[in-house]
């Protein structure tokens, strides 16, 4: 028999997210000197934005005369993949004993996003100081490491020559495993339904001659590695984020302002919002933050050919956009030069997007995941084909986000979303896994910008740890068992 032993997840038990606790280790270079007579005695304070204000989380130790220290005391703070979690890393150097920060001497700051730590594992910065400027050739360092044990033992276990404890029959035994708690006393964590018992303490007081009540063996003891979705992005895996828009006539006129594509005075719409919400957290995760950005139903000019797939920025060599501000600008470019037409097909941009990720399992390695946004108004025109880019694209590194603006009726959106039933092609192949997201942004209209990010996102840290663990390919430098 074979019993396998994981480590308690981190979390609250079922919870979607993902959830994990991540220690920071910050150090400082050429930190100011502000005191006279010797050097500057710093400490760091971690805050975290909530609501729009900064909030202090926890502070280090003092570093004593020191102008480059490495902090002893770490950073604990709960990850969460699906939100924009803000940091600021504050140097002060210790004048007198009070808690008030304003009483201490100020050497500089760092403001950054908790997942732009953990996609580069460690990053050093230039300290800045209040008016923005640098604070002499002050530097932090800030390296990420996860707190969790992923190891899995898994135990083959044999028991020869038990005691006969039933009367008519052989004995039904089985075998618990305890572990020591806090108090100091044994707490049972696991029972097999075999319990081997090599020594019964009556016995040994009664019979001199008494040896055992039968023996344990251990068959085989295998200690493997439960890879999480963090352990993959401080391996070094990198998501490559890309975004079809639809620009089909059923969006309506973008210069009316009934046009789902209108944009209103405050500079923004549903297909904006989609944009942004997902955008701002995946683009932590790219070390370039070079995304392509296609269109899809639209008539492209000089000839006005009806297009399924095609820069917005008009570029077709290099449909790159520099960040999510880049996408938005090319977006919003692009609108007045082109014509809505359809019909809706999906199948290109997936296919599109699939060849890229093909290309990645050259490498086999765990180095890139690719993740495709769509935004869409309407129902589908090529379901056969779509359906079965989806099932090929089952296969790969990629995951697909479709996120429904305005009212239409998403049915088959979420026929293509494989929670509730295995997607299959046309041709009756099913899907490898579920790679499909789907949310309806109508369901978030009234809700905190924050909430459409975490829909969408909830099932990708899941999907990314899926494939590459199906594929069996460990974080690019993950450490033996």
């Amino acid at each position: 028999m074979a019993y396998t032993v994981t480590p308690t997840p981190v979390g609250p038990v079922g919870s979607q997210y993902c959830v994990c606790k991540v220690e920071l280790s910050v150090c400082g270079q050429n930190l100011l000197d502000r005191d006279v007579t010797s050097k500057s005695d710093p400490f760091c304070v971690l805050f975290m934005e909530v609501n729009g204000k900064w909030m202090e989380l926890d502070r280090t130790e003092t570093a004593v005369n020191n102008l480059n220290p490495a902090f002893a005391k770490k950073f604990i703070v709960d990850y969460h993949f699906e939100e924009v979690q803000k940091l600021k890393f504050a140097l002060f150097d210790q004048d007198k004993s009070s808690m008030q920060l304003y009483e201490h001497d100020f050497l500089g700051e760092f403001s950054c996003t908790l997942g732009m730590i953990v996609s580069s594992k460690k990053i050093t910065r230039t300290l800045l100081l209040g008016n923005g400027k640098p604070a002499g050739k002050g530097m932090i360092t800030i390296a990420a490491q996860e707190l969790s044990d992923n190891r899995v033992i898994t135990l083959s276990m044999a028991g020869r020559k038990l005691d006969k404890k039933d009367l008519f029959g052989k004995s039904d035994p089985f075998l618990e495993f305890y572990k020591p708690g806090d108090d100091g006393k044994w707490m049972l964590v696991h029972r097999t339904e075999l319990e081997l018992e090599c020594i019964n303490p009556k016995k040994q007081k009664k019979k001199k001659n008494y040896k055992n009540s039968g023996i344990i063996i251990v068959k085989s003891c295998k200690v493997t590695r439960d890879f999480s979705f963090l352990d993959y992005i401080l391996g070094g895996c990198q998501l490559m984020f890309t975004v079809g828009i639809d620009f089909t006539a059923s969006n309506g006129n973008p210069r009316d302002p009934s046009s789902l594509h209108y944009i209103n005075p405050m500079g923004t719409n549903e297909y904006l919002s989609a944009i942004w919400a997902v955008g701002q957290i995946i683009q932590d995760y790219d070390s370039d933050k070079m995304f392509p950005a296609l269109g899809f139903g639209a008539q492209l000019p000089p000839d006005w050919k009806v297009s399924h797939e095609f820069a917005i920025n008009f570029n077709p060599t290099n449909p790159f956009c520099s960040g999510v501000e880049g996408i938005v600008q090319a977006y919003s470019a692009c609108l007045p030069h082109i014509r809505f037409y359809g019909p809706t097909n999906f199948s290109p941009i997936v296919n599109h997007v699939a060849r890229f990720a093909a290309q990645a399992t050259q490498e086999e390695a765990a180095s890139q995941y690719f993740i495709l946004l769509i935004i869409t108004d309407g129902v589908i025109s090529d379901m056969d084909e779509t359906r079965h880019a989806v099932v090929q694209a089952s296969k790969l590194p990629m995951s697909i986000i479709i996120v429904g603006v305005g009212n239409a009726d998403f049915a088959a959106m979420e026929f293509l979303d494989g929670d509730s039933r295995v997607l299959r092609s046309y041709t009756g192949e099913e899907a490898v896994r579920d790679i499909v997201q789907f949310v309806p942004f109508r369901d978030f209209r009234n809700a905190p910008k924050e909430t459409l990010a975490k829909a969408v996102l909830a099932e990708l840290p899941q999907q990314v740890v899926q494939y590459f663990k199906h594929q069996n390919l460990p974080p690019i430098n993950s450490e033996p068992a």
